[in-house]
This record gives structure tokens, sequence and C-alpha cells, in this order.
């Protein structure tokens, strides 16, 4: 199954001060950059503005404001780590419900410094799927990733009874873009690992 591929780049200007020792730090300013790689896991045609739109909604109320005064991050130490860590969660969540699916995510305070999550490293984390003896290709396994992470972030949800046959007819066709033949070169690369 091939996935386009995309990245998003967004960007605000915030202060924030952190916490060392229990004592709170001075006040400094950066200007902010997000970098959202991400995959489109429905075949529909893509809506680059609907995706900015979104993105940029959640990221406006970190515009020109103390984010130590913002939720949740009055009670959470604002550090670059723990920032993207909380944009990872909630802009994944808003990513998945429009058919993408995030890869990774780079938060940068300086142009000289940034923090990466790379979401299919956590997925890898989980389950060891380069120590499998089959012969997979590196397609398959982030088909199978795809898969995983789409239901694992579908748990949980209340959903109307259309709602789950929809996801799970959604599903189901994924699964079946999954098992396509295997390609001989990454199989070669994947076996010298």
């Amino acid at each position: 199954m091939n996935h386009a591929r995309y990245r998003f780049k967004f960007y605000f200007n915030a202060s924030h001060a952190i916490y060392l020792n229990g004592e709170v730090g001075q006040s400094h300013s950066h200007t902010w950059e997000v970098i959202l790689n991400v995959m489109q896991v429905q075949d529909n045609f893509v809506l680059f503005d609907e995706v900015e739109k979104m993105c940029e909604e959640f990221l406006v109320r970190y515009q020109d404001v103390y984010i130590n005064t913002v939720k949740p991050f009055t009670t959470i130490n604002p550090t670059l780590e723990n920032l993207c860590a909380y944009f990872k969660e909630k802009l994944q969540e808003m990513l998945h419900e429009k058919g993408w699916l995030l890869l990774s995510i780079e938060l940068s305070e300086t142009p000289s410094r940034s923090y990466v999550i790379n979401v299919t490293d956590e997925m890898e984390a989980g389950q060891s799927y380069f120590n499998r003896k089959s012969e997979e290709t590196l397609q398959e396994i982030i088909d199978r990733m795809t898969t995983v992470k789409m239901d694992s972030m579908s748990k949980g949800k209340a959903h109307s009874p259309e709602q789950a046959a929809e996801q799970e007819k959604e599903l189901k066709e994924i699964e079946k873009r999954v098992t396509k033949p295997k390609n001989r070169v990454w199989r070669k690369l994947i076996k010298k690992k």
C-alpha cells in the first residue's frame, strides 16, 4: 500500500519559563517552529487547507502568550520536550479524525535546538517489528504499524453503530491493501539488518 506523505510547518511566538529544582527561571521568548511529518491513510482528495487550518487553530492559543499560563502548562513544566509531547498527542488525535497518521513531530525553540518525537519509533518500541523471522518488506511493516496505530487510537472512543460500521469498513480496506506482493529490494535490505 502506497501512502502519500507530507510535511507541514507552523510557527508561533511565545514566551515561557522553566522550573528547575522547584524554582521558576526567567521568562524568555522564542519563535517556535512545529514540523509535522504525516501520512494520508485514506484514499480521498487531499484538502491541505483543512489540515493546515486545523493545526493553526490548535496552535493559535500559544501565539503571543506566556505558555506557563496556558493549560496544561499551568501544572506541567513547559520544557521543549513537554511541549512537544503534548502537541504530539493533541495533533495526532486531530489528524486521525481527518484520515491522517502522524509519523513524527519536531518542535524547535531556536534554529539550532529541536526536539523530535518519531511516532513510528514509539510503535516499534511496543513491538519488535524487525526481529520477526518472516520476509516482510519495509512497506508491509509501515502498513502494519499504520493499522496498529489506527486501532489503538480508535479504542475507548464512543461511536454510533453507523460510525463503528464505517470505521470497521475502513480498517478492512486498509488491511486488504496491506497484503501486496513483496518487494525484493526491501526484503534484501531487511535481511542484512
